[in-house]
């Protein structure tokens, strides 16, 4: 009885330490936004990859809050605002923990991984895992087909159409973007989330 007490104590630990990593990462990307500071992908004493991408995770859903899509990828005013997600369960599985009961703009939020194969129809942002390799072009191409927030994570993403790609710099989380791409996505950043960027193509800065 004692083991299973003590089993049940550490999951409930773990539990409690997963969720705590998930509200400071999104209270991170809400002050980096707000404040203009990058976040460090990588405190000390806290795995590196996993609060990378618990990182990411909690920039894509703040995202949404920043961009302003064409009405006429809403069918309905509470419609909700739907990410897709192809080649990163991980950041998928995070970006869903954050998201879960919480709106932007009154718009509930869905997050679905993605087939590379399926249709983007339907989908408002898409997050490109760089494991998808040669395929992020055909997706990026799409995406712009459907007024979709692109955001990647690989060298040469802007070059290829990526309206937001995630850089690691001395450590720390960053993101640049592109405003021809999202010109051509037909979507429009605000001017806090460019002041934010590490980054802007397209612009005077």
């Amino acid at each position: 009885m004692a083991a299973v007490m003590n089993f049940a104590r550490g999951k409930l630990v773990k539990f409690r330490s997963q969720t705590r990593r998930r509200v400071l990462v999104l209270l991170l990307a809400s002050v980096v936004i707000a404040a203009a500071s990058p976040v460090r992908a990588a405190p000390e004493g806290v795995n590196g990859n996993g609060l990378e991408r618990g990182v990411k995770a909690a920039f894509l859903y703040k995202f949404l809050g920043y961009i302003e899509w064409p009405p006429t990828v809403f069918p309905r005013p509470d419609s909700p605002f739907v990410i897709g997600v192809v080649g990163d369960d991980a950041v998928a599985a995070e970006l869903a923990h954050i998201a879960s009961g919480r709106t932007v703009n009154n718009r509930p939020v869905t997050v679905m991984r993605v087939n590379e194969k399926e249709p983007l129809s339907g989908i408002h942002m898409l997050f490109i895992g760089r494991s998808v390799g040669a395929r992020q072009q055909q997706l990026l191409e799409m995406g712009q087909k459907y007024s979709i927030l692109t955001v990647t994570e690989t060298e040469d993403a802007l070059a290829q159409g990526s309206v937001i790609n995630f850089r690691l710099t001395e450590g720390r989380v960053r993101f640049e973007v592109s405003l021809a791409a999202a010109e051509k996505s037909d979507l429009k950043l605000s001017s806090r989330m460019l002041s934010v960027a590490s980054l802007v193509h397209g612009s005077r800065r």
